[in-house]
């Protein structure tokens, strides 16, 4: 019984520490790490990309528009383009590029600055076409500079997303493997345990089994008392009596 209750201590240790569920992911889990460290080298490219939105915020309020030699439909399309451009690089990016700056290693904030960037970067673009057709040469060269930039930064970010996005998967299948070793483990160990306490039970509720009946010890036979058996056959067979025997008559 000692050794059943042992192993069913030990079975039911096993089987707790397998339904525990870490409360934090161990590192290199996606939750912790999306890409083997990739993720922290958009942090340079965030300080630039950083300083081109303020740049380019500044150069967008010098363009005059309104004095471009252009129709009113072309520069009421232009006008509403820049502003946009402009609220985006002074409101909604520094706050993208402070959240992924903070969170390097959150796909999450990657992807809202990514899609952003891309719509960012088309409607500048539009900006710098009609600057390059209505504007001054100079002003053209500085935007179309810092549209290349933006670009490229952008570019940076959508390679880090893809490789940070393949990284965090393969360790998710992983993770998926080890999770379902650990239930098969777990659901093991559960059996095992429930198999160690029906034996226990049985053990305790079971009568304790009947000593062996005793055998009886057979007794001898008492030896007969008097002299010794003598067969009076012989008794004359030696011619030796006590009495005298007649002479035979002649």
């Amino acid at each position: 019984m000692k050794l059943v209750f042992s192993a069913l201590l030990v079975l039911t240790a096993f089987a707790a520490a397998l339904s525990q569920t870490p409360e934090t992911p161990p590192p290199g889990s996606p939750a912790t790490s999306a890409a083997d460290g990739s993720t922290s080298s958009i942090l340079p490219d965030l300080d630039q990309l950083q300083s081109v939105a303020s740049q380019t915020a500044q150069d967008l309020g010098k363009l005059h528009i309104e004095k471009w030699k252009a129709n009113s439909t072309a520069k009421n399309a232009a006008q509403a383009d820049a502003e946009s451009v402009q609220r985006n690089l002074t409101s909604a990016l520094p706050g993208m590029i402070a959240a992924a700056r903070a969170t390097p290693d959150d796909l999450n904030a990657q992807f809202k600055l990514y899609r952003n960037l891309n719509a960012l970067y088309d409607v500048f673009g539009e900006v710098a076409d009609a600057t390059r057709v209505y504007g001054q040469k100079g002003q053209y060269d500085t935007l179309s500079q810092q549209l290349q930039e933006i670009g490229s930064l952008r570019r940076k970010l959508g390679e880090s997303l893809e490789q940070s996005t393949a990284s965090a998967q393969r360790e998710l299948n992983q993770m998926r493997v080890q999770i379902k070793d650990q239930q098969e483990q777990l659901a093991a160990a559960q059996a095992a345990t429930a198999e160690a306490r029906r034996e226990l039970l049985l053990a305790q509720t079971a009568p304790p089994p009947k000593p062996p009946p005793k055998k009886k010890p057979v007794a001898k036979k008492p030896a007969a008392a008097g002299s010794p058996n003598v067969n009076p056959s012989n008794s004359n067979s030696s011619g030796q009596t006590g009495g005298t025997t007649s002479p035979p008559k002649g």
